[in-house]
């Protein structure tokens, strides 16, 4: 007898031997049993996955001497001849030869309404019906429809799409999907085991990983690696055969994109093109691996699936996950995508691969945006001047309870009691107690030290802190604030009522608030966090360190537009515009009045 390939030698004969499509089994075996049973069928899905050997299965089950029923006997006369394709019944047409509608008519249409010979049906096995013209498909339309009861259409295409919608919405359709890796590898192994071939389990993975979800595209690939190595085969031999891309290669080059080693992936990609492999296979191999090590690196459990690695990498596998980011490994994934594309157009593919793996080691180089911020943030201190030029803030003298934002037109002049009252005592200077070191340039409310200078001192550490660690939360938030209480049991930050995004992100750091806090104390000392009571008018802004806060303009002043000096040292003391030439110092400021 003639030597019959494994594919066919190995054809399933029965619902429970179709492997992967348990939703179509089920449902034809349901209808079998119950009798309903359609006039068309239509049986799609990608190629070598049981569409037309289900349509046999089905063929032999409505026709067998027992039948109607879900396991056919296959030993009867009906199920033999089914089986190997010579029932007169039952006609197999193959739709890419008889494209033509004078063929169909001829084939088809006519001998719709010859009774069958022997059995209960006659059947038609259209396979890639799709090839069909359209007019082929309009002279099938009302056949399918409404055919003679002892006529059956069973119609298995690859392309669904291009059946008119006309066909599909008179049959039912029935969708085959792909078949795992691991499903497959496991009728290999089967298989091996009774023809007596040695193969170890990573070459019946190879097998199954180059089927691509195709039973029959894994045993033709089977059938050729047994000719070449007999019935001893390894997995040299697999790999030598169908010309596929080992694992190891493919994570060598994977670890020299890690380790930031060009001139090991340009020798590695040499090796490649030695051993002659496809180098759009290669990128697609190696994209599949960064689609593993991200999985690992969602889901450390998948480890253990077959379809993600097999016994002999999982260790290599998990220990190189560990190497990569998430945003990473997308990346990589993308880049590795438009690679192959780009290979399967190149004259030079050799070239394009060596710049994907050079560019991929420079895409790991890239900083989130998260960790870059807060590399900013931190290096902010040592980065900023020390002091602003004298010629940007104009030194005015300060002036106590003065409303914000006000620029004197004139020098302040002490008030003169009036006759006969009585001179007050002597009061301190008039002048403003210099700021503390670590107030904050332009802060819009007052720090109000409560206690002994004990209490100030603990005062002036804990802004320098804050500064010191965040320069752009002290600028843009703790200068924002009504008022900073300061004593030796608590501390209390008041925000305007209109100031909610900046009490918001005051609450968000509350407890580093609180470290800073235990640390210059040297114990707990709780944050307070309130909306300042009240409609009150903001307090008066401390200075900057070294530029004094504006004075109040006089009446007649306010009142007349302010020269040029005036409306620029006003804008130059906003609270605001402090902050903001405190982050982006400038060495030159123009002020437009509007």
């Amino acid at each position: 007898m003639a030597y019959q390939v494994l594919a066919r030698k190995w054809r399933p004969q029965t619902f429970e031997d179709v492997l992967g499509q348990q939703a179509v089994t089920r449902t034809l075996k349901n209808a079998l049993k119950s009798k309903r049973i359609a006039q068309a069928f239509v049986l799609s899905g990608p190629r070598g996955c049981g569409k037309t050997t289900t349509a046999r299965i089905l063929a032999r089950a409505l026709c067998c001497a027992k039948g109607p029923t879900p396991e056919p006997c296959g030993v009867c006369d009906a199920c033999i001849e089914i089986a190997e394709g010579r029932d007169i019944d039952v006609l197999e047409i193959d739709a890419a030869t008889h494209t033509g509608v004078d063929n169909v008519r001829e084939v088809i249409v006519e001998g719709l309404s010859i009774a069958p010979v022997r059995n209960r049906y006659k059947v038609f096995i259209i396979d890639e019906v799709h090839m069909l013209s359209a007019s082929s498909f309009n002279a099938l339309l009302k056949s399918i429809e409404e055919p003679p009861p002892h006529v059956i259409f069973m119609m298995a295409t690859t392309e669904q799409h291009k059946i008119p919608d006309t066909v599909l919405s008179r049959s039912q359709v029935y969708e085959f999907r792909t078949i795992s890796a691991k499903v497959v590898a496991d009728r290999l192994r089967l298989i091996a085991s009774e023809e007596k071939i040695e193969i170890p389990e990573a070459g019946l993975l190879l097998l199954a990983r180059a089927g691509e979800g195709s039973m029959r595209d894994s045993l033709s690939a089977f059938d050729q690696v047994r000719a070449f190595a007999g019935d001893e085969i390894t997995v040299e031999d697999v790999v030598t055969v169908l010309g596929l891309v080992g694992r190891d290669l493919v994570f060598d080059m994977l670890e020299a994109v890690v380790g930031e080693d060009a001139a090991a992936a340009f020798a590695l990609v040499e090796r490649a093109i030695e051993r002659g492999y496809d180098l759009r296979l290669l990128c697609r191999e190696l994209a599949r691996a960064t689609r593993d090590l991200l999985i690992l690196s969602v889901d450390p459990k998948r480890a253990s699936d077959p379809d993600v690695a097999a016994d002999a990498e999982r260790e290599r596998l998990l220990a190189m996950a560990g190497q990569w980011s998430r945003e990473d490994l997308l990346r990589a994934f993308d880049l590795l995508t438009r690679t192959e594309q780009e290979i399967r157009v190149s004259d030079q593919p050799r070239y394009n691969l060596e710049m994907g793996l050079l560019r991929l080691m420079h895409l790991r180089k890239l900083v989130p945006l998260g960790e870059l911020l807060g590399l900013a943030e931190r290096a902010a201190p040592q980065a900023q001047p020390q002091a602003q030029p004298q010629a940007q803030v104009p030194r005015v003298r300060t002036v106590p309870n003065v409303p914000r934002g006000a620029v004197p037109s004139a020098p302040a002049v002490p008030k003169v009691p009036p006759p006969g009252a009585k001179a007050p005592a002597a009061a301190p200077a008039t002048t403003a107690p210099a700021p503390a070191p670590g107030t904050n340039p332009g802060t819009p409310g007052t720090v109000r030290t409560l206690g002994t200078d004990p209490v100030g001192g603990l005062k002036d550490a804990f802004l320098s802190e804050i500064k010191a660690g965040k320069s752009t939360f002290y600028n843009l938030v703790v200068a924002s604030a009504h008022s900073i209480d300061v004593s030796a049991d608590r501390i209390v930050f008041s925000f305007q009522a209109n100031k909610k995004n900046a009490k918001g992100q005051c609450d968000d750091q509350k407890a580093w608030l609180s470290t800073i806090a235990e640390k210059v104390a040297g114990r707990a000392v709780p944050i307070t966090i309130v909306v300042a009571e009240g409609d009150a008018p903001a307090a008066p802004a401390p200075s900057t360190l070294g530029s004094p806060v504006a004075a109040p303009r006089s009446q007649s002043a306010a009142a007349k537009p302010g020269t040029p000096d005036d409306v620029k040292a006003e804008a130059m003391a906003n609270a605001t515009v402090q902050a903001v030439l405190e982050i982006f110092p400038v060495d030159k400021t123009t002020i437009e009045e509007r």
